[in-house]
């Protein structure tokens, strides 16, 4: 995924992103690379200019817990960036073993089946649908497959139209994937899917680039289905408990609207008997 290490991929993309009026520093002249010098960086970091150096060069791999706050303060990191910097420093053994796919307890499915009006489904670390109930399924019947989220977003060309904020929708995908990431740099399949988006969406390799890092957020979401037309839902997602690389997703319509309405229609022909299915390729 990279010619770098994760740390020094990391920082260099948000040194490149701050400009020097950004941090207090003045600009003189024409500058020939992007955001701020590594002396810069070093400077407000408090640290050598050599240290950084060997730090964006993977040459320094075990930075004190005081260097990294420093540096997180240099590149006015938020909390969330802060921690996944924390996170690629640190060692293998350090790590948690837990960390990768799982099956889906048979109680999350049964709990899913018993949302009736609610689309809920489970995505795994690299943003794969691990499984989901019927509404979630008609849900997202107009896309080819509905098996991964960020490759419904950027590849699938439902995509586009099913996500009115696209561009939101974009950045919070590859923002998530990062967080991700940062969790588990080694995994095969968080870089089996990122290899497959880079090359088939220029606009996913764009944003994966800035190493941006958000968890899933609460904000709504408006969606537009072939069949009901404009959604507008609100959503909440949670860490499964003893699986804490999964994240069940539930979405809602306010009580007595057009989108709970759209829910029913999209509802009736979607009940199965077995709702909640996880991926066959888990099994």
């Amino acid at each position: 995924m990279s010619s770098g290490t994760p740390l020094g991929d990391f920082l260099r993309a948000r040194r490149e992103a701050l400009k020097p009026q950004d941090v207090g520093l003045p600009e003189y002249g024409r500058r020939r690379v992007p955001g701020l010098r590594r002396e810069e960086v070093a400077l407000l970091a408090g640290v050598s200019s050599d240290y950084y150096i060997r730090l964006e060069q993977g040459r320094e791999s075990s930075p004190s817990p005081q260097v990294l706050e420093a540096v997180a303060q240099a590149l006015r990191l938020d909390a969330e960036s802060t921690d996944h910097l924390n996170r690629l420093c640190l060692t293998p053994s350090q790590r948690p073993h837990d960390w990768g796919e799982a099956d889906i307890s048979p109680q999350l499915l049964r709990l899913m089946d018993g949302w009736e009006h609610q689309p809920a489904f489970v995505l795994g670390p690299a943003l794969d649908i691990l499984a989901g109930n019927s509404l979630a399924t008609a849900l997202h019947s107009g896309f080819e497959a509905f098996d991964n989220l960020a490759r419904n977003v950027f590849v699938d060309p439902a995509g586009r139209e099913f996500y009115q904020e696209w561009d939101r929708a974009a950045h919070s995908c590859v923002a998530e994937l990062r967080a991700a990431y940062g969790h588990d740099p080694e995994s095969p399949r968080i870089a089996e899917v990122v290899e497959e988006l880079t090359a088939d969406s220029e606009e996913f390799a764009g944003l994966w680039q800035l190493h941006d890092v958000k968890s899933k957020s609460q904000e709504g979401k408006h969606l537009k289905h072939p069949d009901v037309g404009d959604l507008h839902i609100g959503f909440a997602a949670f860490t499964v408990n003893g699986a804490p690389h999964q994240q069940l997703v539930v979405y809602q319509a306010e009580p007595a609207s057009p989108t709970a309405a759209a829910f029913e229609t999209l509802r009736s022909p979607a009940t199965e008997p077995k709702q909640a299915r996880a991926r066959a390729a888990n099994g």
